[in-house]
This record gives C-alpha cells, sequence and structure tokens, in this order.
C-alpha cells in the first residue's frame, strides 16, 4: 500500500501565526523556498519529510499534531449537517468536504455553529418556545452543546489541567483521600460523610463538604477531588475558561464542572502512571480498575483521553448510551465519529449489552468508508444506594482501529484478518451509505428512493 501524503496547511498556518513570523522568515527556518512553503499552506503539496524533521528541530514541534484527528470530525460532522433536510439541492461530495475540513477548518467550524443555531431556533418553534418572543432571545448554541464540542475539539485532552492533575497525584504518594482532605482543610472546609440525597454537596457558608456515605468508594472518591479542583485548582480552570470564550454564562458554568471532572478523574489515574499500566495489562480494563479503585467507566473514559503530545497512547473511541439507545457521552481519538444528533447505529454491539449484563462484549466492525475497528461493550450500572431508589442503567463502548488490535488483550484469538468477520455498522442511518441495511430505522437522505407497490422486501423501499 503507498504511503499516505501528509496535507497539513492550517497546521502549518496556525503554528507560523503562533511564532509571529513571516512566511519568508518561516520558510529560511525550515531551510525551503517561498513558493514550496506557499504550495504547502495551501496544500496544494504535501509536507515533506525534511520539513517535518526541521519542525521538530527547529521548533520543538510535536509532529504527530501535523495528523491529528480535526480533518475526521469536522468532515463527518459537516455531512451530518448536510444532511438535514433544510439543504434541498445536491449534497457536496465527500473531496470537497475534505478540502474544506484542511484548508478552511474556521470556515467549516462557522457552518457547524450555523446549522447547530439554525437547529435550535426550528426546535424552539416546534415546540412554540415563548423565549423567542422575548427581547433578550439571541441565537446561541445550547450551552450543553458548545461544551460538548469543546471538548470533542480538544480531543478529549486539556493538557494544563492534566498536567496539574498528575502533579496533584504524585505528591499524594498513593494516598489520594488523605491528600485531598489535607488539601481541603487548608482551606479550612470539612469532609464529612453520611447518607444524604446528593452524592455530593458544598455548604460555602459552613464551609463543609458533605459525601454521601451509600455511594461507592470509587464515587466518593472522586467526588472528594472534584471538590478538590474547584477550590484548590479555581485560578487554572478560569484561565482555560477564558480562553475558551463561551458565549453564555451557563456554558461556562457546564464547562467549569466538567473540567473539574476532567482533573478528577486525570488525578485518580494520573497520565504516566496509567498509560505505563494500560501497556503493562494490555489494556485490561477490570485489573486497571482494581489496581486504581476506579469504576470501569472511568477506567475506559481515561483510555479515550491519552492523547498527550509526545506521550501518546492508543486512539480510542468511548461512548456511553442509555437504555433508549441515546448517546449520553461520547469521544473519538479514531476516525469513527459519532452522530452529534440522535442515537448510534444498531448494529453496533454497545446496544446488545444491555442483554447480557456484566459481560464483555467483542465485535469486528467496518465503517462505510472501509476502516476497520476493534470494539468492546459492557453494561455498567449506578445504584440509587437505597431500597426505592432507582438504579440507572448504561451501557459503555470502548473500540480502536484494527492496526491496535493486538495491543488489547481482548482480541486475543480473534480472526482480526478474516474480512469475513467484520460486521458492517455506520454513523446514524440518515447519513449511512448502506444501500442493504436490514436494520435502517429512516431513508438515507443522500441517495433516492424507489417505492414498488408490487413488492416488498425487508424495507418498503429500495435505495438507489
Amino acid at each position: 500500500m503507498p504511503a499516505q501524503r501528509l496535507y497539513a496547511g492550517a497546521k502549518l498556518r496556525e503554528l507560523r501565526g503562533r511564532l509571529a513570523l513571516t512566511q519568508k522568515d518561516f520558510a529560511a527556518r525550515l531551510g525551503i523556498s517561498l513558493p514550496y512553503l506557499n504550495q504547502m499552506e495551501n496544500n496544494n503539496r504535501p509536507v515533506s519529510t525534511s520539513v517535518v524533521l526541521a519542525l521538530a528541530r527547529e521548533f520543538g514541534f510535536d509532529v504527530t499534531e501535523l495528523s491529528s484527528g480535526d480533518d475526521s470530525r469536522l468532515v463527518s460532522d459537516m455531512r451530518e449537517a448536510l444532511a438535514d433536510p433544510v439543504f434541498t439541492g445536491p449534497q457536496p461530495p465527500l473531496p470537497d468536504l475534505r478540502l474544506a475540513a484542511a484548508n478552511a477548518p474556521a470556515l467549516a467550524r462557522a457552518f457547524l455553529d450555523l446549522h447547530r443555531a439554525y437547529r435550535q431556533t426550528h426546535e424552539r418553534l416546534a415546540s412554540l418556545d415563548e423565549a423567542l418572543g422575548r427581547e433578550d432571545s439571541r441565537l446561541q448554541p445550547s450551552p450543553w452543546e458548545e461544551v460538548r464540542d469543546f471538548f470533542h475539539y480538544c480531543d478529549n485532552y486539556i493538557d494544563s489541567v492534566d498536567r496539574a492533575a498528575e502533579r496533584f497525584a504524585e505528591k499524594a504518594a498513593g494516598d489520594l483521600v488523605a491528600a485531598a482532605e489535607a488539601a481541603l482543610a487548608d482551606h479550612r472546609i470539612t469532609v464529612l460523610r453520611a447518607p444524604g440525597p446528593d452524592l455530593r454537596r458544598y455548604d460555602p457558608q459552613t464551609r463543609t463538604l458533605h459525601l454521601d456515605a451509600r455511594a461507592s468508594a470509587a464515587t466518593r472518591r472522586f467526588q472528594l477531588l472534584l471538590q478538590v479542583a474547584l477550590i484548590q485548582q479555581d485560578k487554572l480552570i478560569e484561565a482555560t475558561l477564558d480562553l475558551a470564550r463561551f458565549q453564555s454564562d451557563t456554558a461556562r458554568g457546564i464547562a467549569k464542572l466538567g473540567l473539574a471532572n476532567y482533573f478528577a478523574g486525570a488525578a485518580l489515574l494520573p497520565y504516566g502512571r496509567f498509560l505505563a499500566a494500560a501497556r503493562d495489562t494490555r489494556h485490561d480494563l477490570e485489573q486497571l480498575s482494581d489496581r486504581f479503585g476506579a469504576s470501569l467507566e472511568q477506567i475506559a473514559h481515561r483510555l479515550s483521553t491519552l492523547q498527550r503530545p509526545g506521550a501518546k497512547g492508543i486512539p480510542f473511541f468511548f461512548v456511553r448510551v442509555d437504555q433508549a439507545g441515546t448517546i449520553t457521552k461520547r469521544h473519538s481519538a479514531t476516525h469513527l465519529q459519532f452522530a452529534r444528533f440522535g442515537g448510534a447505529c444498531p448494529l453496533w454491539n454497545v446496544h446488545r449489552a444491555f442483554e447480557t449484563p456484566g459481560r464483555w462484549l467483542r465485535q469486528l466492525a467496518e465503517t462505510p468508508d472501509g476502516v476497520r475497528y476493534f470494539c468492546l461493550a459492557r453494561d455498567v450500572s449506578k445504584p440509587g444506594g437505597a431500597w426505592g431508589a432507582p438504579t440507572r442503567r448504561f451501557a459503555i463502548g470502548l473500540g480502536c482501529e484494527i492496526a491496535h488490535a493486538g495491543e488489547l488483550c481482548y482480541a486475543d484469538h480473534m480472526a482480526l484478518d478474516a474480512p469475513g468477520a467484520f460486521e458492517p455498522i455506520g454513523i446514524s442511518c440518515r447519513i449511512c451509505e448502506r444501500t442493504d441495511c436490514a436494520q435502517r430505522s429512516v431513508p438515507p437522505l443522500e441517495r433516492q428512493l424507489a417505492v414498488d407497490p408490487d413488492r416488498r422486501g425487508v424495507l418498503p423501499y429500495r435505495v438507489d
């Protein structure tokens, strides 16, 4: 197979802008001609090996960033947006979308923001939302979506917060609970554990942190570290929020909690030690859960965030779905991108996890673009902690491209090189290109339908 060419014009322009260099000076530092640099910055020529080496040598640039997953995410998100019925004309071909994502990522994101604003307006009108009639009503993305996209386009890795959490864990010397309580005590905060309606409740008047004694030890530890983040790491979190420039105070508040959650998870599972343990156990989630005292969901989620420049782990995707099939958490460092709206493909094994509680399901899957994946799925339950309290049930999915499957213990004894072993899956029905899927719930919006009243197959129409 011929080597894939690397086009990274947007990344080169971004780096040159950060360095405040002219094209002439940048080209001189890289040891190339000005026209050659101009062609690379406009994606008319691929980035050569000599330029990659010069970037690392001259600027200490992490060359793995040249091939980050931003383009794939943007292309996937644009395809889903363009599948909206509001776009009645011919759909832009996939090569054009890839070109837009590579050459004009800011324009692509602006298009996605515009479509998101349209969707919100449409949904408000459909539900007779009175907010549109108020003078202070503005067309903004929902705060939840804005925060979700912030983490999505950061590769779910926030370097400054991750490193701060790792430093905290190192100083804790193996006793995170004692270190967390000591950190809170420095701020004159008392920690109380007793049964209560909330997992965590902080009273700023009495400076008391209440933790629900009925919650699991892993949950209490996580909530304790989350409070440390909100108190001790407030300046760092606020500085990160300032850089993100959220459009509303609500979005900023949600993101602040998200960053505090990130700190807690990164302190519980510190980057370097966790990455080494993951490799040592061949990514055995149950061994990692026992070793770090974390839940399986926390372990799976953390594996998907190991994208530190210069020390990256396997690029995983991670997803959590409820029993209705709604995606409640999602992240992907792979080419596989989840639908921004609606549920996931019903052929994916994560939906079958509810049928086999307590067991890992393995699946070899192939998406319409020909990329193959190794997928894991399992149900996870969150008990209410008391008689009559509802138990929340979810299924988590974790996977990677097939090239990395050999590094996972779960892939042992599977026919990873057998073409017939891979099940066809998609992203979501409305943008899936498959024409012969028996599980299709809605017609694909990019294809013509043929309806024959004299014939009926699995579906009431034929996709041309």
